[in-house]
């Protein structure tokens, strides 16, 4: 457990388990990297995995500004650059595939093999941006928990939520969605409201690429994993059954036994 420097911002860190490789993962919004726990218990007896928190999520600094797409992309290079000092094996859910097909685009020799879980190369569509806006000013103005069961249900697919077997893993990630810093969450959400796509720039992308989403992704739908496989030459798609946007809480054994394979063969 560590915080380092990047780009003048403290970034939170942990580095778990030993290897020649190194497997760096960047979570989604609104999570921190804990949402890779049941990923890295399995991968830390092969690879060095490293997992971090965005700024304004998790343990990372709140700062006044920086969180546009294109800085946490400057930051994510810079902590591999730092940390690693050479190609690592990216991991991103979300708003972390966002960077991670960023950090392909523009700095390839950084990224050895690519993971993209439950995300999208196109802008936010139009339809949700009132109703993520409207979220995201009760959520600043009057706190997280007001509208933590509305999250949810974008958040996880319908198996999880109503699976009476897991309310205490239910609690427990409301629990930390009510945690976050709302006035960094408000500028993160910002952030990914208005960002632009790379959608006509995934051709440049030329490494290994495991493509994953959740069959009950409603936040973003299985269609656009489905158009960022289609761009991406000699890329792999795992449709993950029974999970929503949250793959790796809500499957974890589908998506480690997809990633293990994947990685299996790029060491």
């Amino acid at each position: 457990m560590s915080i380092k420097n990047i780009n003048g911002s403290q970034i939170y860190y942990e580095e778990i388990g030993e290897g020649s490789e190194t497997i760096v993962f960047a979570h989604g919004l609104l999570w921190n990297g804990h949402m890779f726990d049941e990923q890295i218990a399995v991968l830390k007896d092969s690879f060095r995995c490293i997992k971090f928190d965005f700024k304004g999520h998790g343990e990372s600094e709140t700062t006044e500004s920086g969180y546009e797409i294109d800085n946490l992309t400057s930051d994510t290079k810079e902590l591999i650059k730092t940390l690693v000092g050479g190609p690592c094996h990216f991991v991103g859910v979300s708003m972390g595939g966002f960077v991670g097909m960023r950090l392909a685009i523009r700095h390839p020799e950084l990224i050895k093999s690519l993971t993209l879980i439950g995300t999208t190369a196109d802008p936010e569509p139009a339809d949700n941006v009132p109703r993520y806006k409207r979220l995201n000013f009760v959520a600043r103005w009057f706190g997280l928990g007001l509208i933590a069961n509305r999250v949810m249900t974008i958040l996880f697919g319908q198996k999880f939520l109503i699976d009476q077997e897991r309310i205490e893993q239910k609690n427990k990630w409301r629990n930390i969605l009510i945690a976050n810093n709302r006035v960094g969450i408000n500028k993160a959400v910002n952030a990914v409201i208005y960002r632009e796509g790379v959608y006509d720039q995934l051709d440049q992308i030329n490494v290994p690429t495991l493509i994953m989403v959740g069959d009950q992704d409603t936040a973003t739908v299985p269609e656009n994993s489905k158009r960022i496989h289609k761009c991406i030459e000699g890329s792999q798609l795992e449709i993950v059954l029974g999970a929503g946007h949250t793959a790796t809480v809500e499957e974890p054994g589908k998506v480690n036994a997809a990633l293990s394979a994947f990685l299996a063969h790029r060491k």
